[in-house]
């Protein structure tokens, strides 16, 4: 497996009524770093009535050039926060990849620290 490593900044743009559950935001997110790509995407997000509690789910299109190579590729969020512990899931749809990322595979990790947004891309390139 590869490992991409980076940085990005994300524009999150509710939609609808602020109270509602589920509530629904766009995304709108700049990778910089081994991948140089834009996203768009959509996610929904509730949250319960314990401090810390939540859970979110996000599809986003990524367009861009991942190691050099050109292409775009589909990743999938499934996230949840227990009383301030959180877990995360971020995975390529498979075969979604276009371009020279045909058959891409793997799963993306995101840290925040001291308010940046930082990611580690575990992937491979699938040879059909």
């Amino acid at each position: 497996m590869a490992q991409a490593n980076g940085n990005f900044e994300v524009k999150m743009v509710p939609q609808g009524e602020a109270t509602a559950i589920p509530g629904r935001m766009t995304l709108d997110k700049q990778f910089y770093g081994d991948l140089e790509a834009t996203s768009k995407g959509e996610m929904l997000a509730a949250m319960s009535g314990v401090k810390g509690s939540a859970g979110y789910v996000a599809m986003e299109q990524v367009t861009g050039a991942l190691a050099g190579r050109p292409g775009s590729f589909v990743l999938q969020h499934s996230g949840t926060m227990t009383r301030g512990v959180p877990t995360l899931s971020v995975t390529v749809v498979p075969d979604s990849g276009t371009g020279e990322l045909v058959g891409l595979t793997g799963q993306m990790t995101i840290d925040i620290a001291d308010g940046k947004h930082l990611y580690g891309f575990e992937y491979e390139i699938i040879q059909a």
